[in-house]
């Protein structure tokens, strides 16, 4: 073999060399972003073999270790457990104290079931309502027998509350209740429209049967004038609905869905019922997430998670869902400006442009406006008619 046959085969070994090496290269620069490992995943060594230094830098783990105590071998002049234990004083003690423990949680949830069972009560703002009368108590079996099976009217919420002989407090009616009267209402509107008369005479019949079936009067209210003030209201709520959404893209590699989510926990987000939406928890726990991240959720299926790409996150915030006192919107901010500088991506709109910063203070001063002119109307942003009205 001649010496330029030899300089050839070393110069295509090279070039082989380094087209690989640059398609290597590539394939791991353009490949999704995998999820850092955690703290606990990284290498398990076996205790024996940990390096634990002391003050003085030296290795400890093989120097001889004190003896444990034994059990009941009592340290710095303790009185025993069993004596103080066995006192008639601290026995009762003991017990006020497991009762209580087991008491007030329950007592927790109840006060809060009761809580939320006020807020979603009829409201004239919002619902059209017919009042029913009836000659003498009706227990809640009674009621809840003959109560219509479906909660609808339409498109809209129906609903049929009871006032309470013991309480006297109107309230969705329960077995093993009395009642003295009855109150039926449809809501006037929500985001799927205005109630129609179509959707007025289903609740006419629905109220009508109840009312029949309990020998009651139900003061119906007028057709025309409830249809009109469900279009004077969806009018004022399509003209102050706001939901805004944000996207993310990646400057350079896409990123893979653990890699997401990863950076979205440490946000503060959790994980939801839905595959590739993760929740951003309310302050107070009660009310709805205040931010919504999204992505593919075939990708979030995926079998092989740590090679599928996503090319794009969705951020998003319902504005009248969330109370105004949480700043739902300088959250959006923040968390839009950690993702972008955690993730390596930018922000652009629906359509893909690219957005700078200095269009969020436009926004946000358009915001204040709307949360004024809702808190106005008494459909504060976060309340209870709010949610409902903007659903």
């Amino acid at each position: 073999m001649s010496t330029l046959q030899i300089s050839l085969a070393v110069v295509g070994v090279i070039l082989l060399g380094l087209i690989v090496a640059y398609n290597a290269w590539n394939y791991r620069r353009h490949a999704p972003k995998r999820p850092r490992p955690v703290d606990g995943d990284k290498a398990q060594l076996e205790p024996s073999a940990r390096f634990e230094p002391a003050l003085d830098g030296l290795d400890i783990t093989s120097m001889p270790q004190p003896a444990p105590a034994a059990v009941d071998e009592p340290l710095m002049d303790a009185v025993p457990a069993q004596d103080v234990a066995q006192t008639p004083e601290a026995v009762a003690a003991a017990e006020s104290a497991d009762t209580t423990a087991s008491t007030e949680p329950v007592q927790t949830v109840r006060a809060a079931s009761a809580s939320a069972e006020r807020k979603l009560a009829l409201d004239v703002l919002i619902d059209a309502i017919a009042p029913i009368r009836v000659d003498h108590p009706i227990t809640g079996e009674a009621a809840l027998l003959v109560q219509p099976t479906t909660r609808r009217a339409g498109s809209k919420p129906f609903r049929i509350e009871g006032l309470n002989e013991a309480t006297q407090e109107w309230e969705a009616v329960r077995a093993g209740q009395r009642y003295t009267a009855f109150q039926a209402g449809v809501q006037l509107a929500n985001r799927l429209g205005a109630l129609n008369e179509i959707e007025f005479s289903e609740f006419v019949a629905k109220v009508q049967n109840f009312a029949d079936a309990l020998n009651a009067i139900v003061e119906l209210p007028d057709m025309l004038q409830e249809v009109g003030r469900a279009r004077e209201l969806d009018q004022f709520a399509s003209e102050h609905d706001a939901q805004l959404s944000f996207v993310l893209r990646p400057r350079r590699a896409a990123w893979s869905p653990g890699y997401i989510e990863q950076h979205a926990a440490s946000l503060g987000f959790v994980t939801s019922s839905m595959p590739g939406r993760l929740l951003l928890p309310s302050a107070c726990g009660v009310q709805p997430p205040l931010l919504t991240l999204a992505y593919d959720a075939q990708a979030a299926q995926s079998d092989n998670l740590d090679q599928t790409a996503v090319h794009e996150v969705w951020l998003s915030l319902d504005v009248p869902q969330v109370p105004r006192s949480e700043e739902p919107f300088a959250q959006l901010r923040r968390v839009l400006q950690a993702l972008c500088e955690n993730m390596e991506g930018f922000i652009c709109d629906q359509n893909g442009y690219q957005l700078l910063p200095q269009v969020f203070d436009p926004i946000a001063a358009d915001l204040q406006k709307l949360y004024d002119r809702l808190d106005q109307r008494e459909l504060s942003a976060g309340s209870m008619l709010a949610r409902r009205l903007f659903n």
